[in-house]
């Protein structure tokens, strides 16, 4: 379906040709002077040098030519040379039974769609999610739903942390605290045992212990040299053995494979939850393990075919440009010791990406701070060809989510706070927000606490445009006031409720029409409402649910002054009431399909 603001454009440009002028100056935006007109078109100003006449005479001839037109009903020629046009009532509400008429409220699927994958989350095996990993999961779980509702195919890989150091320093620990495990007898041949050694508890306990054992912090307090050298020699002494274990991870010993299978399945049964609980969720969990088979040879081929070579022991590709305007470093592919890095691993998985799935597009959600290094792979792959020169590879980096005092996120006692507490934390202010001055079963409040403090969270985020730095303020993002999560989920409420009451009056909810507005108030919600494709369009080529955001924020203001400014319920015409409903099952419609790609729901009543 055609957005709204193009068919008026397209009157318009028709107009510029009947009278002589060139159509393309025939574009029209929303006015920005609401109180004279709802659209304008500045073509004649444009038009005026190209044709040596003044701008007011060409938007004169033009609005001759609208005179009549069934489209407006008001279109006026403003010195210098402005058109002013108010749109057509009747044609108005036609456009939103159109809508509502359509599959997806007019959204225009692609001739071509594309497929894309989407690589966020960022989530690491035996570690706890925290509030940094909250905007990598939050938005990329947005544009995934954005991009299905467009059209295309989607693919959503959490592409885990599990194959670093990490592991190695978990199996010291494990063996240290347990050496009579079977995983670490190098002589076992039978089979290992199904459960594992550990809960999600132990295991997120496990690696901060061993990550600490393994690193010098400094002098402590009271210590000695020779106290001091000692813990030093013991913490080298411990990563060593670390590595040790790391390495023969990789190369296939048996026991630590079994024991790492073992962290991988708790580890994801944990974050499973843990993202089930913000509505997130992915078509893969693949992660670094995957594609480590396939380094080997493609360091090899990397160097048989000239564009790898040894600097320093490492191998390396270079990737500057002579238009950089700023120096670029060699990408990295082995380190001296012949260790794969990150970035041989994104390379790797670039690759084994293309060979499964064919995308048009893969894009990465992480931290803005990693832009030289997703530049770096991009690069990397295209300029050796392991990746389709058409293919489009993008990174969204976002910025920090800070707390109140502008500085990172953090706990009372200066620690990351783990996802799950924050969560709970919002949950918990949602639920006393809810409860206060209400009479309402301790079960319902916090059903509803869950689903409305959700929508605080995403739309808190979401509604900032991605690379940008915010405040994650509590009260802010809790207020049923305000450009916020709880105010859009107010409103679609009122508008249930509204439905329900005029239900129960025997009212029924089918075979209804919109009806040209019987006020501004109810144009001006028809107008908004119409703005529904643009703003998905937009959002999908963007990559930006901040524009949805915006569009129902506008949207729940313009339904609130309507339902001020309206007699719905009390409205004695019965067929005027009948327009009003049609009107309300359409925004209706709309905002739950927009939260719906924003990821969360409203609930039946708050």
């Amino acid at each position: 379906m055609k957005k709204l603001l193009d068919m008026i454009s397209d009157e318009v440009s028709q107009a510029f040709a009947a009278a002589g002028y060139d159509g393309a100056l025939g574009k029209v935006t929303v006015s920005n002077r609401p109180d004279l007109c709802e659209y304008q078109c500045n073509g004649a100003m444009a038009g005026a040098k190209q044709y040596h006449c003044a701008p007011i005479q060409i938007a004169e001839k033009v609005a001759e030519q609208l005179n009549g037109n069934p489209v407006f009903d008001e279109v006026s020629a403003v010195k210098p040379g402005f058109l002013n046009l108010k749109l057509s009532s009747a044609f108005a509400a036609e456009y939103m039974n159109q809508m509502a008429a359509s599959d997806k409220f007019g959204v225009e699927m692609p001739a071509k769609p594309h497929t894309i994958i989407l690589d966020y989350g960022g989530a690491n095996a035996a570690k706890p999610l925290h509030v940094g990993h909250l905007r990598s999961a939050i938005i990329g779980e947005s544009v995934k739903r954005i991009c299905r509702f467009a059209g295309h195919t989607v693919i959503g890989d959490v592409h885990l942390g599990d194959w670093g150091l990490q592991m190695g320093l978990i199996i010291t620990e494990m063996q240290e605290r347990r050496p009579e495990l079977v995983y670490f007898d190098e002589n076992f041949t039978g089979e290992y045992p199904q459960e594992p050694p550990f809960t999600i508890s132990q295991l997120e306990e496990i690696y901060p212990t061993a990550s600490k054992k393994s690193k010098d912090d400094g002098r402590h307090e009271g210590e000695n040299e020779e106290q001091y050298q000692a813990r030093v020699q013991a913490a080298a002494e411990y990563k060593s053995r670390a590595l040790a274990a790391t390495a023969d991870l990789q190369k296939g010993r048996r026991g630590y494979r079994a024991l790492w299978r073992h962290i991988m399945n708790v580890s994801v049964a944990d974050l499973k939850k843990n993202y089930d609980n913000l509505n997130v969720s992915f078509d893969l969990w693949k992660g670094e393990s995957d594609v480590q088979d396939i380094i080997p040879d493609l360091a090899r081929r990397l160097k048989d075919e000239g564009y790898a070579y040894e600097s320093d022991g490492a191998l390396v590709v270079d990737i500057a440009r002579e238009d950089d305007t700023k120096e670029m470093p060699p990408c990295m592919i082995l380190k001296s010791d012949g260790a794969a890095l990150y970035t041989t691993t994104d390379i790797a998985t670039i690759v084994e990406r293309v060979g499964l799935y064919h995308p048009d597009e893969i894009i990465y959600f992480a931290d803005k701070r990693q832009e030289l290094h997703f530049e770096q792979v991009f690069r990397c792959v295209k300029k050796t060809g392991l990746a389709p020169e058409e293919m489009k590879l993008q990174f969204i980096g976002f910025g920090t989510m800070n707390g109140k005092d502008g500085k990172p996120f953090k706990t009372r006692d200066g620690g990351v706070l783990r996802l799950e507490a924050l969560i709970d934390e919002v949950n918990e202010e949602m639920y006393r927000k809810i409860v206060t001055g209400r009479d309402v079963s301790d079960e319902k409040a916090r059903e509803i606490a869950k689903t409305v403090s959700l929508a605080a969270i995403k739309y808190g985020d979401l509604s900032n445009q991605a690379g940008k730095d915010y405040i994650f303020d509590i009260d802010r993002f809790t207020s049923f006031e305000g450009d916020t999560g709880p105010y859009i989920l107010y409103t679609i409420v009122r508008i249930k409720s509204i439905l329900r009451k005029y239900q129960e009056k025997g009212g029924v909810l089918t075979e209804l029409s919109v009806l040209p507005a019987e006020n501004e108030a109810e144009k001006a919600l028809m107008l908004e409402t119409a703005k529904f494709n643009a703003a998905m369009e937009s959002a999908c080529e963007e990559k930006a649910p901040h524009r949805i955001c915006a569009y129902i924020y506008d949207l729940c203001n313009a339904f609130n002054h309507f339902y001020h400014e309206t007699r719905i319920l009390a409205e004695e015409d019965e067929e005027k009431q009948k327009g009003y409903i049609a009107l309300l099952l359409l925004v209706k419609g709309v905002l739950e399909a927009s939260i719906d790609v924003l990821g969360f729901e409203a609930p039946e009543e708050m």
